[in-house]
């Protein structure tokens, strides 16, 4: 096993479309992070979507992007 972020992480092996895979590279890449890790954070949300638990983080960001956008507005619709 490796240790990724103080959590213990196991290998394994699958398969998927070269151009998927080119784009979780391509992501990587530019955010400067390994694969594995863009890997397993697109597993963990894909995971919490299915269950259900949480929105995802884009639905999240555009929530509070709207929210500090429209503030005054959103205000007055509470009155």
């Amino acid at each position: 096993m490796m240790y990724h972020d103080r959590m213990a992480m196991q290998k394994f092996s699958s398969q998927a479309r070269p151009e998927l895979l080119d784009e979780v590279r391509r992501i990587a890449a530019t955010e400067g992070r390994q694969f594995q890790a863009v890997l397993d954070e697109a597993l963990a949300e894909w995971v919490e979507r299915k269950k259900g638990v949480a929105p995802r983080p884009g639905v999240i960001a555009h929530t509070k992007a709207s929210i500090a956008r429209h503030r005054q507005l959103y205000k007055k619709l509470a009155e």
